[in-house]
């Protein structure tokens, strides 16, 4: 089914996913705000037109038409209009079951390739660009006809095709990569610091005597950059460790502590309200149905 909106609620951890994939084509029409938030599968966002500022994990990048936005699972990221101008774009919601199906062959390594960059925006060749937009039509047209012969199998079949294309751009040297435009760039050492020390003791004292900043002015920064407290960007990077330490086979309780929790009833109860399953269970989802589908 193809969706358009203009106007979408948006939430800390937004949308749900039960498929391998979901397509949606949208138009924003007047200049309106949009929330940081975080998925907990893959998106890519093909930009078609528009006056945006796309902020995603600290970083900035001013939109131009035709570029395409690769954002990993659990990447906190916001749009930021930047006048009335018509805001289109087409998105790709993506599963990680998915992208690591096929064989030897993962098709999450242009999403690796970006948070390797720190740059989550790619202009690709245009002989690249002509066959991507090409099968995203085609992707369109088949899912308003979602009764055609074998019509799901076929949607699959252009979204691996457009994965593939992708993944090529995405190794081909001719793709750029632009710079990205925020100003903090202390924030987004502090952010990188975060994310590699997630099992030390990470204080707002801490960090703002190793990085040189007054407490006021690091939680100040870091709002206006993440949309996030300091403790609340702890405490879900330290949830989405441990998640994956408990996939890969770690013990629950070994988890808690590496991922930096210094009581094991804390993180349970932190982890049930987060991922509405209890830190035991080792089935997930691409997401929780609490929410409809937004950006």
């Amino acid at each position: 089914m193809l969706f358009k909106r203009s106007a979408m609620n948006t939430y800390q951890k937004t949308g749900y996913l039960t498929e391998n994939f979901r397509y949606f084509h949208l138009q924003t029409t007047s200049r309106q705000d949009f929330h940081y938030h975080y998925h907990e599968f893959y998106k890519i966002l093909f930009f078609l037109k528009g006056d945006v500022i796309y902020h995603i994990e600290g970083r900035a990048f001013h939109l131009l038409p035709g570029d395409i936005v690769l954002i990993p699972a659990e990447e906190i990221h916001c749009p930021q209009l930047q006048s009335d101008t018509c805001y289109e774009r087409q998105i790709l919601y993506l599963s990680s079951t998915f992208l690591k199906s096929f064989q030897d062959n993962d098709l999450s390594l242009c999403f690796t390739n970006a948070r390797k960059r720190q740059s989550y925006v790619m202009r690709v060749p245009s002989l690249y660009q002509k066959h991507i937009w090409d099968i995203l039509l085609c992707l369109e047209d088949e899912i308003k006809e979602n009764s055609l012969y074998a019509g799901k199998l076929y949607q699959e079949t252009l979204v691996s095709q457009l994965l593939i294309l992708l993944n090529r751009a995405a190794l081909n040297q001719q793709s750029i990569y632009p710079d990205n435009t925020c100003q903090n760039e202390k924030i987004l050492f502090i952010l990188d610091y975060i994310n590699k020390h997630l099992s030390d003791n990470l204080t707002i004292d801490n960090l703002s005597e190793r990085f040189f900043i007054s407490r006021y002015h690091l939680m100040h920064l870091f709002k206006a950059s993440t949309g996030y407290t300091v403790g609340n960007y702890i405490t879900i990077k330290r949830l989405f460790f441990a998640k994956a330490l408990i996939q890969s086979g770690t013990p629950v309780t070994e988890a808690c502590y590496l991922s930096g929790f210094q009581n094991y009833s804390t993180f349970s109860r932190a982890y049930k309200k987060h991922f509405h399953t209890s830190a035991k269970n080792r089935e997930f989802s691409n997401g929780h149905n609490g929410n409809s589908m937004v950006e």
